[in-house]
């Protein structure tokens, strides 16, 4: 489903306050409740949120978990995910790196690679390569997103189309079974899409819990890129879009 900026925004009150009503969303955004209601029921149904009596609410299943819980899952694959990602990026390569807790274990399993140019929207991944004298690193502006670090906005992905990078390494909230790949705020998509486009060859890092997961707004298909790491993938589905797409899938569990 795409997303306006309103249905955006409503999401993401939604999910910061659980739920929203139709009197205060009109009142907020100076339409009338008959334009909310309509907007609810868009929303609903496409499963975004569920309807209830005067507004709707944030379903749990599709709940975004906080950044720092989020390190904490699937740690141990998301680690032999980004050594596998590293052995991808040599010596002397260009890359953008973007937010999330796989692609900051990327980081951390590049901090052996000498002449490397990291271009990132990421303060963590920044924060840890920039005291190492044989990398590069070049940080976005924007908008900086205190729940992760993340740097977002308009801003942000302005300072991306400054650049054509050797890679992109890019993660995602969730893989939807037909490829799509989601994620929860419009703003981080927008930078994320800009990365996409401005790269040769892009590497998505995720783990098999992305899988079971849903989000609300969409980055792009898994089509779109040339590699696709992961601990494990079980879905024929995926194996297929990746065979006809000739997307390189890998498997950490299987090497």
């Amino acid at each position: 489903m795409f997303l306006s900026p309103r249905h955006a925004e409503i999401v993401q009150m939604a999910k910061d306050h659980g739920r929203v009503l139709v009197d205060d969303l009109a009142t907020h955004f100076d339409v009338t409740p008959q334009t909310i209601r309509k907007d609810l029921n868009d929303l609903c149904e496409h499963r975004v949120l569920r309807r209830i009596h005067g507004g709707a609410l944030f379903p749990s299943g599709i709940e975004n978990v906080e950044y720092e819980s989020r390190r904490m899952i699937a740690a141990e694959e998301k680690e032999k995910i980004g050594k596998a990602a590293a052995r991808f990026i040599p010596d002397g390569a260009s890359l953008f790196i973007n937010i999330g807790t796989t692609t900051e274990e990327v980081s951390r399993a590049l901090l052996d690679h000498n002449g490397l140019m990291v271009i990132t929207n990421n303060i963590n991944v920044a924060n840890r390569m920039r005291v190492y004298p044989s990398i590069e690193v070049v940080i976005a502006g924007g908008v900086v997103r205190g729940s992760d670090g993340g740097v977002v906005g308009e801003a942000a992905v302005d300072f991306i189309k400054q650049f054509k990078v050797d890679y992109a390494v890019i993660g995602a909230s969730a893989i939807d079974h037909d490829g799509a790949l989601l994620d929860f705020d419009f703003r981080e998509v927008k930078v994320a899409q800009a990365i996409i486009a401005n790269a040769r060859h892009v590497i998505l890092v995720c783990d098999a819990t992305k899988f079971e997961r849903t989000a609300p707004v969409r980055i792009a298909h898994l089509s779109q890129v040339n590699t696709f790491i992961t601990d494990h993938c079980d879905l024929s589905v995926i194996h297929k879009i990746c065979a006809d797409s000739d997307v390189r899938l890998i498997e950490t569990s299987r090497e």
